[in-house]
């Protein structure tokens, strides 16, 4: 797993380990990385399977939540962990099986829930692409503009391509294979008594009232915040905010 690493700052709040989503990276999380290191030691990774980390056939929540184990204990102390969508499912799973590495949660537009929707139609645009035809970002985001119309999703993804070597840096094959196990979550008998914030976005309907019983159940000092103008992305939609909110929760 690779760690990216902001520049480090001279404070002294408790490190901060921020989990990014599926087809995501650390990368996409620079600025606001960069941003929340004036607080402290701030570390964004690369799930498996994505960016510049290993790839693996198996990518489960149990698998992530291994991975970010180590990452912890490498950084030597507990962290405050900051996740969404995939990376919220697995900071969750690590929090409620490793609570000695979580000091803090943050969940980011997601719940401890099993999804019905599907995500594969990403997966069979980006397998569209004609990579040989690509010398540049906007040429792979012309091509994704025939399965995906949304020109913030298109951007998002022509992140992940390693335009030198002309690849996604995402496991295609093994996200796809894996989908059944990243759409679920797993059943833990646990909970995780430490303070936890669920961040969501107000037009967004994957964290909606319904499924807070279900989040109290394993997250009993859960709190609700919801970023108004916000959908599913929403640290990229309103960075700002979303900045603002973490900083408020972790500052307390």
């Amino acid at each position: 797993m690779l760690n990216i690493l902001p520049n480090p700052s001279d404070g002294s709040a408790t490190p901060l380990l921020i989990v990014h989503g599926l087809y995501g990276s650390g990368r996409n999380w620079g600025v606001i990385a960069k941003r929340l290191s004036d607080r402290g030691r701030t570390v964004a990774v690369d799930m498996r399977n994505h960016g510049d980390s290993f790839w693996a056939e198996s990518h489960t929540y149990t698998d992530m939540a291994g991975d970010l184990a180590e990452v912890i204990e490498a950084e030597g102390a507990p962290m405050d962990v900051v996740g969404h969508s995939m990376g919220g499912k697995a900071a969750m799973v690590l929090a409620l099986t490793r609570p000695d590495l979580v000091n803090r949660l943050i969940v980011a537009d997601i719940a401890p829930v099993a999804y019905t929707h599907s995500q594969m139609q990403f997966i069979e645009a980006m397998r569209a692409v004609d990579l040989a035809q690509v010398e540049k970002r906007s040429d792979a985001a012309a091509q994704l503009a025939a399965y995906v119309e949304d020109t913030t999703l298109q951007a998002f993804f022509t992140q992940s391509l390693d335009l030198k070597n002309r690849r996604w840096k995402l496991n295609l094959d093994a996200l796809a294979d894996q989908m059944p196990h990243i759409l679920g979550f797993p059943e833990i008998d646990a909970t995780f008594d430490r303070r936890a914030l669920f961040l969501s976005g107000a037009q967004s309907d994957y964290v909606t009232h319904a499924h807070r019983p279900a989040i109290r159940a394993l997250f009993p000092k859960a709190r609700f915040v919801k970023i108004p103008g916000a959908g599913h992305w929403l640290h990229a939609e309103k960075p700002r905010e979303f900045e603002a909110a973490v900083r408020a929760f972790l500052d307390q």
